[in-house]
């Protein structure tokens, strides 16, 4: 698609060589000869204006008007009086027919788990704070700072994470990153320079995501069984962790919240080990059953890692996230963060500090806790009525549940099932460190999908999960 360009004229790359015996005029249309038929430029992209050029390149006005006129003369340019100069329709090569590309599904329902509403990011709550942010930033934020992030916006969040998540955070003890997978292998790489060689996490859980993580960070990595309690401590206790990956306030995926004598019991584990805990704290913002859950770290601050981010209150492009770091292991963070991009961009964390700052945050929160309530309902609804005596958990909080199946359902068998009819499935299976179907479970994400869709979806699939009771 060619550039448009408004008042300026466009930068071109040409290089004259004085000393060279071909004639200036005769490289000048070489090389934009060149630049055509390699596809460097493409058809109806604009070139600078021979007044432009001529005065880029130290040639005379003339010589460019008479190197346009011959390429115009050879069909390679269109130049009109009053116009731009640019390329011709065929001057360029007939580009190369890429392999069509597999349609995208499209779904009746997509019950995708993991993604929040993208359709109710708060776009002109963003752009206001953006506005705001880039009106108040002071100058010498847009250098090269803090790896850690400015001090501004990590003191906004240190005191929304001690309001909000009862976490023990200090904006000195905060590194501001571009999302959990950031995060999580700051902390890893950090951790592996002390001497630590093996991490432990949650089975079900992200196996694939924190194997390779783990071992991209030198560490080799061992799955532990969560139950209805969360994490097994006497399971851990044998596999001679000294880290281990935990989601505490609504567990990954089977939405499990972490009893209060377990979370002792794991504060306990790390401190007789002198051992840390990785706490993914990702969708604890929107609850519904239950009372609140504070964060893990706010109970050992030297012991917890906190890993948290926007991406499911506002949306994963985002890319902002923030470590709340043990204080031994802070200077050691915020150097590999120094290493990893030198720090986050700036503008965003000042946005997201005044988006704080303004209350816009937090109604937002309100609105979508409202929003994923709805769709809530309309799936147990949905469900009550197509697939009666199914059963849900998980559904205290986040934007997911699990759907437990009969003992002879075969997970892959019912998804593939489901896609004909245009609705996606997912099975539990997939969550587990090795191949396993027993239980048979889904995980039915409802953050993305409209209540419409979800009873239209259930209903498409009713008689293949009543089979299933």
């Amino acid at each position: 698609m060619p550039l448009e360009w408004s008042g300026l004229s466009p930068e071109l790359l040409l290089i004259v060589d004085r000393e060279s015996a071909e004639g200036l005029r005769s490289q000048l249309e070489r090389q934009i000869r060149d630049a055509i038929r390699t596809g460097r430029l493409n058809v109806g992209e604009r070139l600078p204006s021979s007044r432009e050029l001529s005065a880029r390149l130290g040639l005379s006005r003339g010589l460019v008007q008479d190197c346009y006129a011959q390429l115009q003369a050879e069909g390679y340019l269109v130049t009109r009086v009053g116009a731009a100069t640019t390329v011709a329709a065929g001057a360029c090569p007939t580009p190369v027919p890429r392999p069509p590309q597999p349609a995208a599904p499209q779904w009746l329902a997509d019950f995708r788990s993991g993604v929040p509403d993208l359709s109710s990011f708060p776009l002109s709550d963003w752009l206001w704070a953006v506005r705001e942010a880039g009106r108040a930033m002071p100058t010498a934020a847009l250098d090269y700072g803090d790896p850690r992030g400015p001090s501004q916006p990590r003191e906004v969040l240190a005191g929304y994470l001690r309001r909000v998540r009862a976490a023990a955070a200090e904006a000195e003890h905060m590194v501001i990153c571009s999302g959990y997978a950031q995060g999580f292998a700051l902390a890893l790489r950090t951790l592996a320079a002390t001497g630590l060689r093996t991490l432990a996490y949650e089975d079900p859980g992200s196996p694939a995501l924190t194997s390779a993580a783990a071992a991209h960070a030198g560490l080799s990595s061992v799955p532990v069984p969560v139950d209805e309690y969360g994490i097994d401590v006497r399971a851990l206790e044998v596999t001679g962790a000294r880290a281990v990956l935990v989601t505490p306030a609504h567990q990954w995926p089977t939405g499990v919240v972490m009893a209060a004598e377990r979370r002792l019991a794991v504060i306990d584990w790390a401190e007789r080990h002198n051992a840390f805990v990785i706490e993914d704290d990702y969708d604890a913002e929107f609850r519904y059953d239950r009372e609140p859950v504070g964060a893990l770290q706010g109970l050992a601050a030297d012991r917890v890692i906190s890993i948290g981010t926007v991406s499911k209150s506002l949306a994963p492009a985002m890319r902002i996230g923030w470590v709340l770091c043990p204080p031994a292991l802070t200077a050691g963070i915020a150097a590999n963060k120094h290493l990893a991009d030198r720090g986050s961009p700036a503008l965003d964390q000042f946005a997201l500090a005044r988006l704080v700052e303004s209350g816009r945050y937090d109604r937002h929160l309100r609105r979508m806790r409202g929003t994923y309530a709805a769709r809530r309902a309309a799936l147990v609804t949905a469900l009550t009525e197509h697939a009666p005596g199914a059963q849900l958990t998980g559904l205290a909080a986040g934007f997911h549940a699990v759907l437990h199946l009969g003992t002879g359902t075969d997970e892959e068998t019912l998804i593939a099932a489901a896609r004909t009819r245009r609705v996606g499935l997912y099975g539990m299976s997939a969550h587990h460190a090795s191949p396993t179907t027993s239980p048979p479970l889904l995980v039915l994400g409802f953050g993305n999908v409209n209540e419409r869709s979800i009873t239209e979806g259930i209903a498409a699939v009713g008689d293949l999960l009543r089979g299933c009771n």
